[in-house]
């Protein structure tokens, strides 16, 4: 295994999610803080939730620990960015995921994905004003 010094003079650079601790409680514990609080009938993207959690945090870490989330953790709510569920080969059965977000209300269409712009969930205190100005202008002045 290759010291600090080694990774230096060989030019390699060391990786966020290397460094990150998504073992650790305090990591998990701030992801599942905020998955717990995505209303039913709503969604949030690991990306997002990566976003709003900060440095340290990405996606795949954040899919990371969704992987070892409990029974209080509602952590069918978390999707990827196309608005598709990404626990296919993961989870028995491959649909579970999606089937429980239906049963909440979430709608996806032929390809397996759901209009973020209408089901993606964002805490109040992450919230913009982008985030409550869902509706499209009608290009052709409807």
């Amino acid at each position: 295994m290759a010291n600090d010094k080694d990774r230096k003079e060989s030019g390699a650079r060391s990786h966020p999610e290397a460094e990150a601790d998504v073992n650790s409680p305090g990591y998990r514990g701030r992801v599942f803080e905020i998955v717990r609080r995505i209303p039913q009938g709503r969604v949030m993207t690991y990306g997002q939730i990566a976003e709003l959690l900060g440095e340290g945090y990405t996606a795949r870490t954040v899919g990371f620990v969704m992987h070892s989330a409990d029974d209080s953790v509602p952590w069918q709510r978390v999707i990827n960015a196309q608005g598709a569920c990404s626990t296919g080969r993961v989870i028995l059965p491959p649909d579970l995921q999606q089937r429980m977000l239906e049963a909440e209300g979430v709608l996806f269409d032929a390809r397996g994905r759901c209009d973020l712009a209408r089901y993606r969930w964002t805490p109040e205190e992450y919230a913009t004003d982008d985030d409550h100005d869902s509706e499209q202008p009608s290009l052709f002045g409807d």
